[in-house]
């Protein structure tokens, strides 16, 4: 198990996002009020709080939301978890896991400073399968494997 440490959205795609601290998943169709929101498979994304501390520890000024992640969370491994695998946010929400990883086709700002960036490998997308209102400090539950 594990919490939400960040709620993140933005007007548009190609940007960093900024901690909202409370949102709305809407069913089969993202984090309401999200560039990146819509009917297709990589309706929300999510990036680890580890995952910003290996940016971190290279040097990087970076928080919650600068990799374009819609939620980030601790004390969840996501790359481990396979597709298919069902999670649950709070006390309404649940996701189910479509991507692990994605290819990008520019280079982001954090890759011109670090040489590297997580998102790519570390960021897992999901498709909601139960609407709900998600916030920081929620719990994080993996339900299925």
């Amino acid at each position: 198990m594990g919490y939400i440490v960040a709620v993140c959205t933005s007007p548009k795609k190609s940007m960093r996002k900024k901690n909202i601290g409370t949102g709305q998943l809407v069913l089969e169709h993202g984090l309401e009020n999200d560039a990146h929101a819509g009917p297709w498979h990589r309706q929300v994304s999510l990036l680890a709080l580890e995952s910003v501390q290996k940016m971190r520890d290279v040097g990087l000024d970076v928080n919650p939301g600068d990799f374009a992640e819609n939620i980030t969370t601790v004390g969840v491994d996501l790359v481990s978890l396979p597709i298919g695998t069902h999670i649950a946010f709070g006390a309404e929400a649940l996701g189910e896991v479509t991507q692990i990883g994605k290819e990008c086709h520019t280079r982001c700002a954090i890759y011109y400073q670090a040489g590297d960036c997580v998102m790519p490998k570390e960021g897992i997308f999901i498709r909601v399968l139960k609407g709900g209102t998600i916030k920081v400090g929620d719990e994080v539950r993996v339900l299925e494997q």
